[in-house]
């Protein structure tokens, strides 16, 4: 079975076919950083635009790679959500459209049980049951995976997501979009130990995640050594 996926949940459009037998058989993906980079930040209807500019190249491109044709295709898969909705709804007509016109099943998928389920796509992939530390965007989860379809949480944030609190430190601290891997980098030429960071939970029962003091004491950090938006650079590796 051969599957064509689409992914147009925010600022990537990907374009995937699988097969059941011979794995994966052409990925084509397009960043739009380039867009979104004098903003600051990803700008939804831009996003929306850009997808529908480069979606069904994208699909074209990745036939051409796997050397097939709209024939050989028997499902159509897309990203359901969550997701930007304009976004979201660019990758859901085309997928359904596609699917219409082949006469071949659509697919919604959920988007958060798409990075779930990714590690089964490795040579090596883990057996069930296993735990899963989910980091995706506005989410930050730990999930228990028994099997495909069945999942329980057993821990979420319950504020801030951890892509959110990094990426608000990162402007912070002046960095460009996007500026998780300048941050990521960064961190690795400070001091370790320079600059105090509370970690919270650690008081409470369960398994649930903050993350909004933790950006809240960045800034108030940052804020106090001397730096802000404007001159953020002799602390920064520190924080």
């Amino acid at each position: 079975m051969r599957v064509l996926g689409i992914e147009t949940s925010c600022d990537e459009t990907g374009i995937a076919i699988y097969d059941d037998q011979q794995g994966l058989l052409a990925n084509q993906l397009y960043s739009q950083v380039k867009l979104h980079a004098d903003y600051g930040g990803v700008v939804p209807e831009l996003a929306s635009r850009d997808h529908v500019r480069k979606t069904v190249p994208l699909i074209q491109a990745a036939l051409k790679e796997a050397g097939l044709t709209a024939k050989d295709i028997d499902a159509v898969a897309y990203t359901a959500g969550p997701g930007l909705v304009g976004a979201l709804l660019v990758g859901a007509t085309v997928g359904r459209s596609l699917a219409f016109a082949w006469n071949v099943p659509a697919i919604p998928v959920h988007h958060m049980e798409g990075h779930l389920l990714a590690p089964m796509l490795e040579d090596n992939p883990p057996a069930f049951p296993f735990v899963a530390l989910l980091v995706s965007g506005g989410h930050t989860q730990l999930i228990s995976v028994t099997g495909i379809g069945q999942y329980e949480l057993l821990g979420e944030s319950i504020d801030d997501a951890a892509g959110e609190a990094f990426d608000k430190t990162a402007k912070l601290l002046g960095l460009d979009y996007p500026g998780g891997p300048m941050l990521s980098k960064m961190a690795s030429q400070g001091t370790e130990g320079r600059f105090v960071f509370p970690r919270p939970m650690t008081d409470r029962p369960g398994l649930d995640f903050s993350f909004s003091g933790l950006k809240t004491f960045a800034a108030n950090t940052i804020r106090s050594n001397g730096d802000d938006e404007q001159n953020p650079r002799r602390h920064r590796p520190g924080v």
